[in-house]
This record gives C-alpha cells, structure tokens and sequence, in this order.
C-alpha cells in the first residue's frame, strides 16, 4: 500500500473501499446544504431504482429481521452488503459514519501522524503535522512505527494502525493518552501522546524557484476549494502552478468543483445519471484560464481528484503528469439502518466532460512521470510558460 494520507477515511469499510472517500459517499454534505438536486434525501443519485432498489431492501431487511430476533443489524447489513459483490459497498456504525462526516468538515481526532507499510510489513511515519502532539513528541518522517498501547503494528493494515492511534475500539475523544513505541536507526523508544482534535490542513502552498507554486491538496475537505481559489488568486503575476494531486483519494464533490473553478470560465465539470436521466456538474465563471498549469497525479489519485483531473485534462486546461489514476468513479447511497449504522452501496458512476468513464479505467496522463514526477512538472510548465 502507498503512503497515502488516511487522516479523513472511514474508519470501517468493506475491501477495496478502504482505499477511497467515495465519490458520492460525500455528496451529502454538498446536497445537505442545497447545493446539487439529488433525490434520496441528497444523498447520492439511483440511475435504475428498479436496479438499485432491490439491494438496499435486501440490506434493511436483513438489518430489521437481525433487530427482531435480537441479534446484530450491523453484522447482518454486512452479511448482506457482502453478498450483494459490490466492491465500494460499506457498512458504518452511526459513530464511524459521524466522524467519516466531521473529517470531511476538516477536523480528525489524532495525535498527527501519517504512515504508510513497507514492502516488509514495517510502519514507517510518512508526515508529521505541524503543531499536532506528535510533532511535540519529536517524532518526525521516515520514523518506524512499532507498537501502538503495547500491540506490536509491523505487517498490519494502515487502516488497522491509523485506528489503534485514533482509539476507535474505545471511542476515545481528545485528551485520552497513546503509547507509542518508535523506531530510528538503531536506536529505540517509547512516548506518550495525548490526542487532539486537529484540522487537517489539506490544502498546503510552496513557492519554487522559477515563478512555480505547488498546490498539494491531499484531500477535498470543506473549504479546500476556497483555498485554492485564494493560493491562484494571490499567485505572483506570470507564475505557473502545479496542482499536485498525487495520492488524493477523494472528498466533497462541491470542493472539487470549486477547485475546478479556480481554473475554468465556468462550462462543464463532470455528468453523472441521476434517475434514468444524465445530469451535469459545472464550474462557477470567472476563473484564471490563462496561467500555465500542471496537474500532477499518481496512483493513489481517485474518486473527487479523478473528476477533476478529468476535467481540466478534457477541458485542454492542464496538462496531466504522472502515472495513471486509480480509477475509481462510482457512485454510493446510504441506506440508515434500524440501529443507527449506514450502509452503503453503488448505484451509478460518472463521466468526464468527454464522455469517458473513469470506474475501473484510471485517467492516463498526457506524460509519464518517472522517479522525480514534479521535476517533471516543473520542466513542462517552463515549457508552458515559454510557449504562452
């Protein structure tokens, strides 16, 4: 797995979803506060409710027979969820899907540290945030990650990892105490952190030699989308930009769109099915159309970033460097459960401005990338920059 930032994913999801902020598994909040036209509650479009229907039934039966005899509708929702061969499907308690809801708002509770594994099974700290208790701590990148509250980590999922260090099993909030036992070289350690409620920071800004800005957003949390329109807006005349969008698994679709407006004079964004009908997502006019830009993208680029990459790349806003993406752009909808938990499950998928389906496919970037990608960015965009 790749050292990708698991600071805002769902605590428990099924298989692959692990991988991912769902694409419309997020468009609540964006349908919550008016801003799309999607049936269901504003939770996510039913292309073929005669399709889709079915499923979710099957799931809060099987949830509602499990309430009646006592039993777990959660674990039946997943015995049900399981059987449905869904790959994003997921199933939440009402807990996990509060904080998956909270993250996307921008704020985790954690001690601010990113990992990834190695090849060998090891937990290496890929990021240490600013200010956060593990920065405090001394703790800093390339660190190894041994035990967490005496429970060795070393060949264990991220996921699993990212959850010891939260405390999810205790529901722990901030101000509760973790032992963390680390590694540097040859020599050894063990610190006591206690957790904090952190912003995520998502968006970050660099300035390059060579009038280049650097743009990292590591996920669409709320207000990213501003951000960015804010770094584009205050970027030093003539300066080209690189969007670095690599290992970015998603987020608030509405952020997303945001972001593509910083760049487009409005038009089309991305089309998704809705109810048998194919509506659209367009960006606001006004954005800056003429500055040279870069989007840079990798393998851990999916879902809310596909859409986007999708976009400017069809658009001939950008030029595209990287690896391909993922390829992850279906569509989820929530189903509440007798017990508070939410389950999940795919009901459409979206397209780029062009038409192409990004599920399954990826997007290719226009130029490979190899050891050195945003090197490679740079040098495109000088490229940019002369030609324009």
């Amino acid at each position: 797995m790749s050292g990708r930032d698991l600071f805002c994913q769902p605590r428990r999801i099924r298989r692959g979803a692990a991988l991912t902020l769902v694409f419309a598994g997020v468009l609540a909040a964006g349908a919550a506060t008016g801003a799309f036209d999607f049936d269901h509650g504003g939770r996510g479009p039913a292309p073929d409710a005669a399709r889709t229907a079915p499923r979710h039934d099957a799931v809060q039966q099987a949830a509602a027979a499990a309430l009646a005899d006592g039993t777990s509708p959660m674990e039946a929702a997943e015995r049900a969820v399981s059987r449905s061969g869904d790959r994003w499907a997921a199933v939440y308690s009402e807990g996990e899907y509060e904080e998956f809801q909270e993250a996307l708002d921008g704020e985790y509770t954690g001690v601010g540290l990113w990992a990834r594994r190695e090849a060998d099974g090891r937990i290496e700290v890929t990021r240490v945030q600013s200010g956060s208790p593990a920065a405090e701590a001394g703790i800093r990148k390339g660190d190894r990650l041994r035990s967490v509250d005496g429970e060795k980590v070393d060949g264990r999922p991220v996921t699993e990892v990212v959850s010891l260090l939260r405390g999810d099993a205790h529901d722990a909030p901030a101000g509760t105490s973790v032992r963390l036992g680390l590694e540097r070289g040859t020599h050894t350690w063990s610190r006591t952190l206690r957790r904090a409620r952190l912003s995520t920071d998502s968006v970050t800004v660099r300035r390059l030699p060579g009038d280049v800005l650097v743009i990292r957003i590591a996920a669409f949390t709320k207000g990213s989308g501003d951000a960015v329109r804010t770094a584009v807006r205050q970027a030093p005349a003539g300066a080209g930009i690189v969007l670095d969008l690599r290992g970015n698994s998603g987020g608030l679709v509405t952020e997303a769109v945001t972001t593509a407006s910083a760049f487009l004079d409005g038009g089309l964004v991305a089309t998704y099915d809705s109810d048998g009908e194919q509506r659209a997502l367009h960006a606001d006019a006004g954005g800056d159309t003429t500055r040279p830009l870069v989007a840079l993208v990798d393998g851990g680029t999916m879902s809310a970033a596909e859409m986007l990459t999708g976009a400017l790349q069809d658009r001939g806003r950008a030029v595209v460097v990287g690896s391909r993406t993922f390829g992850k752009g279906s569509v989820q909808m929530p189903t509440r459960l007798p017990d508070g938990s939410v389950a999940e499950l795919t009901v459409g998928h979206y397209r780029t401005p062009s038409g192409h389906s990004v599920d399954g496919r990826g997007i290719t970037p226009d130029l490979e990338a190899g050891r050195q990608p945003l090197q490679r960015a740079e040098s495109i965009l000088g490229g940019l920059g002369d030609a324009s």
